[in-house]
């Protein structure tokens, strides 16, 4: 079985495409590989009425679906997480509710998987239909994260990806809080392929993905992934000390020749100042690793499932899954 996860936060306006596009992506996977498909929907808390809509459009729909309503919000990436461990199948992949990624990336993600010439497949931006300065910024945010973070990422980054069961598996393993999902798919390594796609315009609405969270994904994966922040502060410590030690030299030979009569008030406030926030820094950011060491330690699920309901098609009425979730027993 092919098991497809779909995170859905503010996505009314798409739900009936939703439907209409992953029939024909079931279909094409019945006839090209011969196996079932599930499409496993996460409605992260959303405000509008996504998990009303779905649960409605799903008990009519001509594939398996699952449908899953977290407590409250926790993001995208413990939406995929929960979907993951829910699916039933044997190949795996994650999309996105807004379908600027086509489901048709979705049967190239599985002939990769399919035909054993990866364990993990990603997609690979050829270009974006997105508006100029959306572009800038990912321009910028990809770039940054491949020089510091994951040198192997593709250089327009990755946003979906697919993987078989081995790499679900180890994934779900890796029960961490505030890190990145895409930097834990390449530290895992395994055999990796690309798989290139033209992103869609976005036909509803405006992205939920905003700035505040572009930085906040872009920090976590900073300090789940490398010690840059750490080699930062040793560097501008080292600077500061030579800047000191020449300073301390300039003003000890001004005194000594009698350039000066008194050491400059200037001077001090300087390297008073300086010093201060360098020391702020540091603090920041040695904080910001104790925090999140702090955060694991806590061991608390990542998501928790207020609702979980399942669809066999059209043929059936949706059965509750929460006993099996809270067992650990696969549907």
């Amino acid at each position: 079985m092919f098991s497809v996860i779909v995170p859905v936060y503010r996505n009314a306006e798409f739900v009936p495409a939703l439907i209409a596009e992953f029939g024909g992506v079931s279909a094409a996977v019945a006839e090209r590989h011969g196996m079932p498909v599930e499409f496993v929907f996460v409605v992260d808390a959303s405000p509008d009425d996504s998990f009303e809509l779905l649960r409605t459009a799903l008990a009519q729909a001509p594939f398996r679906s699952q449908l899953l309503l977290h407590a409250r919000n926790f993001g995208a990436f413990a939406a995929i997480r929960t979907g993951l461990r829910a699916a039933c199948g044997d190949y795996f992949a994650v999309i996105s509710a807004d379908l600027q990624e086509p489901p048709e990336l979705l049967l190239g993600f599985l002939g990769e998987l399919a035909d054993d010439r990866a364990d993990i497949a990603v997609g690979v931006r050829r270009s974006r239909e997105d508006p100029g300065p959306s572009r800038l910024a990912a321009g910028v945010f990809w770039s940054f994260y491949r020089r510091f973070v994951v040198r192997d990422i593709p250089r327009g980054g990755v946003d979906v990806f697919g993987c078989n069961r081995r790499i679900r598996d180890e994934l779900l393993r890796l029960e961490e809080a505030n890190s990145s999902l895409v930097g834990l798919v390449y530290w895992l390594g395994f055999r990796r392929s690309e798989v290139p796609f033209e992103r869609r315009a976005r036909a509803f609405g405006k992205s939920t993905w905003t700035f505040r969270k572009k930085l906040d994904y872009l920090l976590d994966s900073v300090f789940a992934f490398t010690d840059l922040p750490i080699r930062i502060i040793t560097v501008l410590g080292a600077l500061g000390f030579a800047f000191a030690a020449f300073l301390a030299v300039f003003v000890v030979v001004m005194r000594l020749t009698g350039q000066i009569a008194a050491a400059g008030y200037t001077t001090t406030i300087l390297v008073i100042t300086f010093f201060g926030a360098l020391n702020t820094l540091g603090l920041g950011f040695l904080g910001s690793y104790v925090w999140r060491s702090y955060e694991n330690t806590k061991k608390r699920p990542l998501a928790l499932v207020r609702s979980a309901l399942s669809f066999d098609g059209a043929s059936e009425a949706p059965g509750e899954l929460s006993d099996l979730l809270h067992s650990g027993r696969r549907p």
